[in-house]
Order: C-alpha cells, then structure tokens, then sequence
C-alpha cells in the first residue's frame, strides 16, 4: 500500500523524510502537460519523467530518496509509485488529486487544464 499525500501535506511529509537526503518530487506527466502547468522546485529537487519513460530512466533515482510522485490527477502517479515501492524505493509517496488538487489546494497561481 502507497500511502498518499495531499498537496498541502507534503512540505511536512518532506521535512519529515528531510534527513533522510533531499526529497524527490517526481513529475510523470507528459511534456504537453508540464506546459500548461508545472510545479516550481522549493524544498525539494525536481525531476521530471514521463510515465511511459520510467522503465528506461528508472536508474536514475536513487531509491534511498524520499520521493513524492506527481501527475495531472493522482491515479498514473500512483502506479509509478507503486513500481518505485516494488523495486526496492524505500520512502515513497504519491500526491493525492495530482497538480490538479496543488492548484485548488496549495498555489492558486498553477493553472488548471
């Protein structure tokens, strides 16, 4: 079971998870999607991997890092999370309602597409 973060529960997930290394927010939406809305990197680095990607780029995550995963609605991100989780990713979470909820809830300043 992944457990699920909302979007204005995650700066306390991530300074929780803080001395375990930098948190991880990875974005797994399609390029299209990251230019109708993005999230700016704050307290935490941002890496950006199409979902369909994943498997070919997996090496590059270390799986010691907390890593919240973020898509459009929160159901994709879920199953990357869930395969990190399977493949050893020992912190991992997925941001419940995706950018989608980060706008309605957290930055109003994100557009919604």
């Amino acid at each position: 079971m992944i457990d699920q973060v909302r979007p204005a529960e995650l700066a306390a997930w991530f300074a929780q998870t803080a001395a375990d290394g930098l948190p991880l927010l990875l974005d797994v939406r399609e390029p299209w999607e990251r230019e109708q809305a993005s999230v700016p990197a704050q307290d935490f680095e941002l890496v950006v991997i199409p979902m369909g990607q994943l498997a070919e780029r997996i090496a590059e995550l270390d799986p010691t890092r907390p890593t919240a995963c973020l898509c459009h609605h929160g159901e994709p991100s879920q199953h990357v999370a869930a395969n990190l989780a399977q493949r050893g990713h020992l912190q991992v979470v997925n941001i419940t309602g995706g950018i989608d909820a980060w706008a309605r809830e957290h930055d109003p300043g994100i557009p919604r597409y």
